[in-house]
């Protein structure tokens, strides 16, 4: 059987103990599931955010997404994934991002949840503007996430 993928983007906040127990109710199967949840920052590089606005090309957002994800199960033995990626204005303090990972075991869970952020943090088809006292910029991408996301291509 496959493992079950459910991949959302989305302008509400979600709700993470909902989606995990989507994710692993009545699998016996499962014996690990790893979260993560990102945040929107108040500071960035020593500066205050007063938002972040997020935008997509709506398709391609969710095939990229899916092909790091085929990438993943095909890597790790995974029960479940979940991924779910907010857009639109957030303020500081609103999530913005869940990865749940569900395996047997934990480092196959841990593993993938750690290889699909950092694929979404350095290579996911989305777009970031911060809103500033000073005005709002595009976020560009930053060298050390592409660092994380390569160290994948090495193993």
């Amino acid at each position: 059987m496959a493992a079950p993928v459910t991949i959302r983007i989305q302008d509400a906040d979600f709700d993470i103990a909902a989606e995990i127990d989507a994710l692993s109710h009545g699998r016996s199967e499962i014996g690990a599931v790893v979260s993560f949840t990102g945040l929107c920052r108040g500071r960035d590089e020593g500066r205050e955010v007063a938002a972040l606005t997020l935008e997509h090309y709506p398709g391609m957002a969710e095939a990229e997404i899916r092909r790091h994800v085929d990438t993943a199960l095909a890597r790790w033995p995974l029960s479940a994934v979940t991924v779910i990626h907010r857009v639109g204005r957030l303020v500081p303090g609103e999530r913005i991002v869940l990865v749940v990972t569900a395996s047997a075991h934990r480092q196959a869970a841990f593993a993938a949840a750690e290889f699909l952020m950092d694929y979404l943090k350095a290579h996911a088809p989305f777009w970031k503007r911060e809103e500033r006292a000073d005005g709002s910029a595009w976020v560009e991408a930053q060298q050390h996430d592409d660092a994380a996301a390569a160290r994948w291509e090495k193993q």
